[in-house]
């Protein structure tokens, strides 16, 4: 069957996926037997399974790096974590399983990948996530417990381990999302980023992908939406130092998600994360994008011009005030939008007016 693949991070992903959602690459086709994928409902995305890379389609790197990564799993970094299987992988960062010695404590640990680890830039980034989300104490945003550096010049950031699946999986798996489960996702996100935001921490690359879903509840009939990778966070008070360090990320930031204000290279505030919540909640419930093109350019030119697609014109079943709710988040002026993630949030409540969606609403 045709399949697509990123040149830049050697991911995969199925037709019509154009752009690749880790760094916003357009995609080549490529030839890969997979098993086939069952059809979908109008309108709905199923995620393709991405495949294991094999070494000849891993980007060619040093042999020191390679000879280091190759041996991480199975290895003990700091005499302290005893890293296991690889549970991650996209072109900014690999991500290991991890235990820590004496606590038994499961863990996730963050490294770059070995084409990035000479990259001066790559390596502040990491550093700049690690100072940032060091800071965060919320349910909804996963922090950063501990920034380390092995001998031989491995920098890894440690996290708390998350059971569970991506937005972006939960989405493929599930085809149409309830909108009740849908919303009280939705607003578990805004929870997440308003905390964020006042820290003065703009996310920038919001998107399912970076969404975790943590199973809770009798019967893990619960999901806690779990904000991850602040990679591309950039502070409002940021120095010129950091803005240096942050300014490439309308290349790294996912075309798809990026506000019209990040397009035009901009400064951004918290509204620029209420447009981006904007599209990821359009493509939550219709399995669509709101703004449809050819290549990236027809893309970002529908969103400079503020034409989005109405939801109910790709899934006429949703309530239309959800309709409306998602149509001001997409405004293409910041001041007409939600004017914080608090807002949006008790807009997305609003929806919830019957019994039968009320019963699906719990925050966390």
């Amino acid at each position: 069957m045709k399949n697509r693949r990123c040149p830049r991070c050697q991911k995969h992903f199925a037709a019509p996926a154009r752009y690749c959602t880790v760094d916003g690459t357009p995609l080549v086709e490529v030839s890969f037997a997979a098993p086939p994928t069952p059809p979908a409902a109008p309108g709905i995305r199923i995620s393709a399974a991405r495949p294991r890379l094999s070494d000849a389609d891993r980007p060619e790197v040093a042999p020191a790096d390679a000879a280091r990564f190759r041996s991480l799993s199975g290895t003990v970094l700091d005499d302290r974590y005893e890293i296991g299987q690889k549970i991650g992988e996209g072109g900014m960062s690999w991500v290991y399983q991890a235990t820590e010695r004496g606590t038994g404590e499961s863990l996730a640990i963050k490294v770059l990948p070995p084409r990035l680890t000479r990259d001066r830039d790559a390596v502040e980034r990491l550093r700049r996530e690690a100072e940032i989300a060091t800071r965060f104490n919320h349910p909804n945003v996963c922090p950063i417990l501990r920034l380390g550096e092995t001998a031989d010049g491995v920098l890894y950031l440690v996290m708390p381990f998350l059971p569970g699946e991506t937005l972006g999986d939960y989405e493929g798996r599930v085809r149409e999302i309830d909108v009740g489960e849908g919303i009280r996702i939705l607003v578990q996100v805004c929870d997440g980023l308003q905390h964020a935001h006042d820290l003065g921490v703009i996310h920038r690359d919001l998107k399912p992908e970076n969404v975790m879903l943590v199973p809770e509840g009798i019967g893990a009939e619960l999901r806690r939406a779990v904000v991850m990778d602040f990679g591309l966070a950039k502070e409002r008070r940021a120095g010129a130092q950091v803005a240096q360090l942050t300014q490439t990320g309308i290349v790294l930031g996912t075309p798809e998600f990026m506000s019209p204000e990040q397009i035009r290279g901009r400064a951004l505030d918290g509204r620029s994360d209420v447009y981006a919540l904007g599209v990821l909640a359009f493509e939550l419930f219709t399995g669509e994008l709101p703004f449809t093109g050819k290549n990236a350019q027809e893309m970002m030119v529908a969103r400079l011009r503020g034409l989005p697609r109405s939801l109910r014109s790709v899934r006429p079943g949703l309530p239309s005030r959800l309709e409306t709710v998602i149509s001001r988040a997409l405004a293409l002026a910041a001041d007409d939008r939600y004017q914080s993630m608090t807002e949006l949030a008790a807009a997305f409540e609003g929806v919830l007016q019957t019994g039968v969606l009320s019963r699906f609403f719990r925050r966390v």
